[in-house]
């Protein structure tokens, strides 16, 4: 641990404070944080934390959602820059004006959202839950999903149901192309294909296993040997070689840049002021804890 982390780690130990990082964020990031996960990991671990100081090495959406689970406490983000493609495709008017044209629909929208459309969103998914949740709706429930929508052709085809879909992506996992996986797979004949259901479908037809950060993370430490093709943002490869040094990843290189906008300068920075404080509206913070509740919920 170099001076900067121990500093970092130090003023957490002062102000009683809690890291949490993604598994996409820097390396350096995850080694000083308290507490690694995924989307829906963070939301969960936020809602019990005693901390009371929350520091969000994510983006802006995921502190947003530890703001809305924890209104009592200080919830903070080192660069709050940090954006989503996913949340900046699906603005609160637009999904408002789409909701009036389908008023009979329910809305589910993924967590990379903003607060602002989490309160028009009748139940909030991740990646880690999408299929179980949805399976949870009516079968006869006419649904809008949004807003990527390589995640909601994905739901679609696993669950038979025909959801209208937004019109986003990850710019990071839309990216990916099948030459370039089909180039890694004869190159690697005996590697198996991890894919995120973010990527588009030519990718995922092609993958031996599909699911979140923290589904993709685990079957590798349930099978800690071989070579695998990683296709998803980079930064797990941090937590897998981690639990798992003897596995070969096969990366395609791909960071996701607003997650690596959280430098360890920045992280100092942000304890040692207190600042950047990310807020929620409280009418909007009310409205959106209900789906947030919801998915968490569901998801037990």
């Amino acid at each position: 641990m170099n001076e900067v982390q121990s500093q970092i780690r130090q003023l957490c130990r002062e102000k009683n404070a809690i890291i949490m990082a993604h598994y996409y964020q820097r390396p350096e990031i995850q080694e000083v944080a308290d507490f690694i996960g995924d989307s829906l990991a963070l939301a969960q671990k936020a809602q019990t934390t005693t901390a009371d100081i929350i520091v969000m090495c994510g983006v802006h959406f995921m502190a947003e959602t530890a703001a809305i689970l924890c209104p009592n406490k200080k919830v903070l983000i080192p660069d709050a820059t940090a954006s989503c493609s996913l949340a900046d495709s699906c603005q609160a008017a637009d999904l408002k004006a789409w909701k009036q044209q389908h008023p009979e629909h329910i809305v589910v929208s993924y967590v990379n959202t903003s607060a602002a459309v989490k309160a028009l969103t009748d139940v909030v998914v991740t990646s880690g839950n999408a299929l179980k949740i949805v399976n949870r709706l009516p079968q006869d429930a006419k649904i809008l999903f949004g807003p990527d929508r390589n995640l909601g052709r994905y739901i679609n085809e696993q669950t038979g149901r025909n959801m209208d879909l937004w019109d986003g992506c990850c710019h990071v996992h839309n990216r990916f192309s099948a030459s370039q996986l089909q180039t890694l797979k004869n190159q690697y004949p005996q590697a198996l294909v991890l894919a995120h259901p973010e990527c588009q479908k030519d990718i995922k037809d092609l993958a031996d296993v599909i699911g979140s950060t923290a589904v993709l993370i685990n079957y590798v430490k349930n099978n800690p040997q071989g070579q695998y093709i990683v296709m998803t943002a980079d930064g797990v490869e941090y937590e897998i070689r981690s639990a798992c040094p003897d596995v070969q990843l096969i990366g395609v290189g791909n960071a996701c840049e607003y997650m690596h906008q959280h430098t360890l300068s920045k992280l100092l920075n942000c304890l040692q002021n207190e600042s950047p404080r990310v807020t929620v509206d409280a009418q909007v913070a009310t409205d959106a804890l209900r789906p947030i509740a919801k998915m968490l919920e569901w998801s037990k």
